[in-house]
């Protein structure tokens, strides 16, 4: 019966249905695009490897995490800085140094060309093992390629899509131009995918001393970061790398450090805590909806139960208990609410995931929130629904009978 009632009056419950259907929508989509960006940036942090970290700039909005109030920039880390520490470190493991030289280059090969959006990074011999970089055709750099600063290239994957059709075998010493200058292809980098608006596969890598040549300025600063064999050296390792960087530095005891070491699950933990008010913000925001849609179902049942007073007190006439009304009435609004809460669900992960891709994340399937979704429509349809069954259940049958 309450089946059929909902059957009967279909415009009314499908309008009533996608009040709450867009509400478990806008709950679940950003909680899915929250979790897909944390994955997204996670699988990128990994990339590093679980026994790495980097010596950053202070100051660095990301590792700032000061209640919102910005802190003053530390120096650039110079590449004397850099390089002087990569001389000196003697504890286990190795230091990398990189160069984020060009966010808009164009390579080109005759009459081939990329978009403006190829990144230029120079490296050393240790950067590509210790970033997780594989190379599928060709070879790295060697250490007189890399000291030498010799102009030898590596092709990230979607540059050889573009220019070479994706040959990987005849892209290899070939000579391409990049910002109007030449190099020889040596490898091409086998593909991981992208994270937060940055592919890994739209880069090429050069020797460090080349790129430095070729785009350094007095200005710029240098990427550093330490990677050793066993997580257990990585407490010493930090504290090895902090003194002796301090040193590197010139300062003095008793001044605070002008750098900070930042791991990667340290800086996927600043992000998490970040996150957590924005997850209650968008909890509150789909409550706030629900709640909306719980006051509209509400009406409706109510306006359901006065137009269904006659039939109400039929079935109660005819052995139907109080029991069985009230169960009918809260069947009907937790059925609207679950059918609500599948489209919702349904389009949340379509849009969460959609805003995902645009930022360079990657596809999930939310289980937890669709759970919580799903639970908060079955909570809406209760609270909802029970005063209007209520009511009906207790409608006396023989005033029933005689209403119109």
């Amino acid at each position: 019966m309450a089946l059929r009632s909902v059957r009967s009056n279909v415009l009314r419950a499908s309008l009533t249905l996608m009040i709450i259907a867009f509400g478990i929508m806008a709950l679940v989509g950003i909680l899915t695009a929250i979790d897909s960006i944390l994955y997204s940036m996670s699988d990128n942090f990994s990339s590093m490897g679980a026994n790495s970290f980097a010596i950053e700039r202070k100051g660095t909005d990301l590792l700032s995490n000061n209640r919102g109030r910005r802190r003053k920039m530390g120096p650039i880390i110079s590449f004397r800085d850099a390089m002087e520490l990569k001389e000196k470190y003697k504890y286990s493991g190795n230091v990398f140094v990189s160069f984020d030289a060009n966010f808009q280059s164009v390579v080109k090969y005759l009459d081939e060309k990329t978009n403006p959006n190829v990144f230029i990074t120079g490296v050393d011999e240790i950067y590509l093992d210790a970033n997780g970089h594989d190379i599928e055709v060709g070879r790295a750099f060697s250490l007189s390629e890399i000291q030498g600063g010799e102009s030898k290239i590596l092709l990230g994957a979607d540059i050889v899509k573009k220019i070479f059709k994706g040959n990987s075998e005849f892209a290899i010493d070939k000579i391409v131009t990049v910002d109007n200058q030449h190099y020889k292809v040596i490898g091409v980098l086998k593909s991981k995918g992208s994270s937060m608006n940055r592919s890994s596969d739209r880069g090429c890598y050069v020797p460090l001393l080349r790129a430095k040549a070729q785009y350094g300025g007095t200005e710029d600063s240098y990427s550093l970061g330490v990677s050793v064999p066993m997580s257990t050296e990585m407490e010493g390792a930090i504290n090895y790398t902090t003194g002796m960087f301090r040193n590197v530095r010139g300062l003095r005891a008793g001044e605070e450090n002008d750098f900070e070491i930042a791991k990667s699950d340290g800086i996927l933990k600043i992000l998490k805590d970040n996150t957590v008010m924005l997850r209650s913000a968008t909890i509150g925001i789909g409550l706030i909806t629900l709640i909306g849609a719980a006051i509209g179902l509400m009406n409706i049942m109510l306006v359901s139960v006065t137009e269904r007073t006659r039939e109400i007190g039929i079935t109660k006439a005819l052995g139907a208990t109080r029991r069985n009304i009230l169960i009918q009435f809260l069947t009907e609004a937790i059925f609207i609410c679950i059918l609500g809460g599948i489209v919702g669900i349904f389009l949340g992960i379509l849009v969460g995931n959609i805003v995902t891709i645009f930022v360079g994340g990657s596809f999930i399937i939310p289980w937890a929130w669709m759970t919580l979704g799903m639970v908060m429509c079955i909570l809406v349809g209760l609270v909802s629904g029970l005063y209007p069954a209520l009511k009906a259940s207790k409608l006396d049958p023989i005033e029933s009978l005689r209403y119109e």
